[in-house]
């Protein structure tokens, strides 16, 4: 099925067959995110060593909190 054809059935849905539509995009995309996020920061994920300095900072008491 083509884009354009997924476009065409989109404007075809009831109010409440889009609300179910977006949820259901939506719960894909955060997944998706959330996946990025664990591969980013697992032991050999590129910002692994981000989180490293950060809780070396916070070990070492080089962070102050927020007012």
């Amino acid at each position: 099925m083509s884009l354009a054809e997924i476009k065409n059935a989109v404007e075809k849905l009831s109010a409440g067959e889009l609300t179910e539509l977006a949820a259901f995009i939506r719960e894909r995309d955060n997944a998706a995110w959330d996946r990025q996020i664990d591969s980013d920061f697992s032991e050999n994920g590129r910002l692994r060593s981000v989180a490293d300095e950060v809780r070396e900072d916070i070990r070492a008491g080089r962070l102050q909190d927020l007012p």
